[in-house]
């Protein structure tokens, strides 16, 4: 879930800006995508990565770089355009089931695979560190799930921007690119 929590927190943050100062936006995610890129292909391309492992970590860490990519292009269309339409919040989501997935599997063989630290030291802690922030961003969209849930059963109840009601309305306000899409 990181890569999706990373490019929902992007979206949000876009949105408290004005339509002109998004521009510059633009440019400070690709500057962070490109900061949390270059550790990944980093380590990919030292050759003590590619010593044997038990677990599978160089392909996850592949497959990591993949999804980066892939999280680039979705913060870029998310931050550009306004509104957003159903397909792209549509295929939004199922990334966002792929990004999970990505997070299960990049944590179940990390903690399967400490004798790595020995073989591949870099990758081993790159997976650790990947695996640490994936856990942490599934924990942060698990919490704002049910109150995405009850705005979609009970519209208003969390949060009614236009009567300024809601039992969210109070740190919404304050906070509103935790929001959803």
């Amino acid at each position: 879930m990181l890569h999706y929590c990373l490019a929902h927190t992007a979206y949000h943050f876009s949105r408290q800006l004005p339509k002109r100062s998004r521009a510059k936006f633009q440019i400070l995610v690709v500057l962070l995508v490109a900061n949390f890129l270059f550790p990944q292909i980093f380590v990919l391309v030292r050759p003590k990565s590619s010593r044997y492992c038990d677990q599978p970590l160089l392909n996850n860490l592949t497959s990591f770089i993949i999804f980066t990519f892939l999280m680039t292009g979705f913060t870029v269309l998310l931050t550009l355009m306004d509104p957003i339409p159903r397909e792209v919040k549509v295929a939004f989501h199922v990334y966002g089931v792929g990004s999970f997935a990505q997070g299960i599997l990049t944590t179940a063989f990390t903690v399967t695979a400490p004798q790595c630290a020995n073989t591949t030291p870099e990758l081993y802690y790159l997976s650790l560190v990947l695996s640490v922030l994936s856990v942490l961003a599934t924990v942060f969209i698990i919490f704002l799930i049910p109150f995405w849930l009850a705005n979609i059963f009970y519209p208003g109840m969390v949060l009614n921007q236009r009567s300024r009601a809601g039992i969210c309305h109070e740190p919404i306000a304050r906070c509103s690119y935790l929001w959803h899409i």
